[in-house]
């Protein structure tokens, strides 16, 4: 049997860096592998936490779906859907619902980091949080768990919620016998929280992301404002703390890669340091950003691949979600 790969990406902004490298990038390389079953959506649910303007959420949510195809993701060999055309996932997350304490959803990250902000600020600890926000770690619990998923790959920051998965799926099996396997969370150490061009974590909250399918000239204008240290170009520079080192690796070959790391060992300046970085960025991104283009501009190609896809999904989750309600006593 082929174990499981799945990874979402939510539609909350444009896809940037932080997405390609600590999720999409992981993903479509475990993908390579013969003995993976993969699959990915579009989190389009998980978006209506944050947007509320329809215009908005479906240019987004389109967004999404054109990246994965863009960069590669093949969907006649992949299991590729959007959330909400597979309904037997929210059937799943109210039936997890009846299995997750609120002491579990009072510790999920996300949660308590706007508890912090909101008693920073003298507001109500709760001011700002839809259930939406609250009950998030369950439903991506119902993403894992309804396709038997073994492998999430995911950035250091959503390890919580693959654990939170975890712990429902035990609480199941321990009432209704032996259900849902135990996923396990795969992070790309090196590159586990990427940092912006603040130096911050890159992230939308933050605005310091590089959306990955920036035009060329923005992209670059981009690239120069990544915060870098006052050391004079002829200083060696240590490439394990850099930034713009961080990036380039991602792009590079690995010949092309040692000549930059021995470059920084013997002094470059960081305006040519930015300059080789968005060689190699634009260089990867040049095919990949032409095809995101033209399939966005084919919103029906797009809904034609997602409805294929959600076909495949359903095909898996509705007899399974009736294996789930025989359990419970629902049938």
């Amino acid at each position: 049997m082929k174990k499981t790969i799945l990874t979402g990406i939510k539609p909350t902004g444009q896809v940037h860096l932080g997405n390609y490298i600590g999720a999409i990038k992981p993903a479509l390389e475990l993908a390579k592998i013969q003995e993976y079953k993969q699959a990915y959506f579009v989190a389009d649910y998980h978006g209506l936490t944050k947007i509320h303007d329809a215009k908005e959420f479906r240019h987004l949510s389109y967004g999404i779906a054109a990246t994965w195809l863009a960069l590669g993701l093949d969907a006649d060999k992949t299991i590729f859907y959007r959330q909400s055309d597979v309904p037997e996932i929210f059937e799943l997350n109210w039936i997890f619902s009846c299995f997750a304490s609120k002491g579990l959803m009072n510790r999920a990250h996300a949660y308590k980091s706007i508890v912090d902000s909101n008693k920073q600020h003298n507001r109500d600890v709760d001011f700002g949080v839809n259930m939406g926000i609250y009950n998030y770690p369950i439903l991506m619990t119902a993403d894992i768990l309804m396709f038997n998923t073994e492998i999430v790959p995911v950035g250091k920051d959503q390890v919580q919620h693959v654990e939170i998965a975890r712990d429902i799926a035990k609480n199941f099996n321990n009432t209704y016998g032996e259900t849902f396997g135990l996923p396990k969370y795969k992070i790309q150490e090196s590159t586990a929280i990427l940092p912006g061009l603040d130096g911050r974590k890159m992230s939308k909250s933050y605005n310091n992301t590089i959306p990955i399918f920036e035009e060329p000239k923005k992209l670059e204008k981009l690239i120069n404002k990544i915060k870098t240290d006052s050391l004079p170009p002829d200083a060696p520079k240590d490439p394990h703390t850099s930034i713009i080192f961080m990036l380039y690796k991602e792009f590079a070959s690995p010949s092309e890669t040692q000549q930059m790391k021995d470059q920084y060992l013997n002094g470059i300046g960081w305006g040519e340091a930015k300059a080789e970085l968005f060689k190699v960025m634009n260089r990867f991104l040049e095919e990949p950003r032409e095809k995101y283009n033209e399939l966005m501009a084919s919103t029906g190609t797009l809904d034609n691949i997602l409805q294929e896809g959600a076909e495949k999904a359903r095909g898996l989750s509705i007899p399974f979600l009736k294996q789930i309600k025989r359990k419970i006593g629902v049938i």
